[in-house]
């Protein structure tokens, strides 16, 4: 489904969703061109709960948690640069 076919069919609900279909723009706005909502959730704290749930069983799978009152999904996508071993400090006893 497309962002506005959700956003009629689940109106003032928050949502996990995921992007079945998914482009970055050169910006690093992620655009998901399609996707399936996963479930519905009574509000924000369910849903960011639920989302990591759902992330950590299923890391490969791209999940959101939205709020269908938004009109247009801002999705910025940020590089993981994560710790080089070289560049980390390690404490002795």
């Amino acid at each position: 489904m497309k962002w506005s076919e959700i956003r009629t069919v689940y109106p003032d609900q928050w949502l996990i969703v995921e992007a079945l279909e998914a482009h970055t723009t050169p910006d690093n706005q992620r655009i998901p061109d399609r996707l399936a909502v996963i479930e519905t959730c009574p509000d924000g704290n369910s849903a960011m709960q639920r989302y990591r749930e759902l992330h950590l069983e299923y890391p490969q799978r791209e999940f959101y948690f939205v709020h269908t009152s938004r009109k247009n999904l801002n999705i910025r996508e940020r590089q993981w640069l994560g710790i080089r071993s070289s560049n980390a400090v390690f404490a002795e006893r």
